[in-house]
């Protein structure tokens, strides 16, 4: 569950400009403010089922722009370059050039 709500912070960062203000709304309060979906109902004055299926949606959208647009998958990808860098001049490794290379080459 905690790596779901990890992807879905990342994905919202990415993709919230995408998004309508309710689904924004909905999915800060979901997963940036840990509110409960009886909450949101209340905030918003309807029912549980809509909030729910209104997350349940804008999540599935989130997943789709990423599979078309892979932010996310870039972002770990960059992530991962840089540690293995800052490894790298740590060790005084020789393979600094080639991270930099894949590092820039990154689309």
């Amino acid at each position: 569950m905690l790596e779901k709500t990890t992807r879905m912070n990342y994905l919202f960062d990415f993709y919230q400009e995408l998004l309508t203000n309710k689904q924004r709304s909905y999915m800060e309060l979901y997963y940036l403010e840990d509110y409960s979906l009886g909450e949101i109902s209340d905030t918003f004055e309807v029912s549980r089922q809509a909030v729910y299926d209104n997350i349940r949606r804008t999540e599935s959208m989130l997943e789709e722009y990423e599979s078309k647009l892979h932010l996310y998958d870039r972002f770990l990808k960059r992530q991962e370059l840089l540690n293995q860098l800052k490894q790298s001049i740590q060790s005084d490794d020789e393979n600094v050039q080639g991270i930099l290379t894949s590092l820039e080459n990154l689309d």
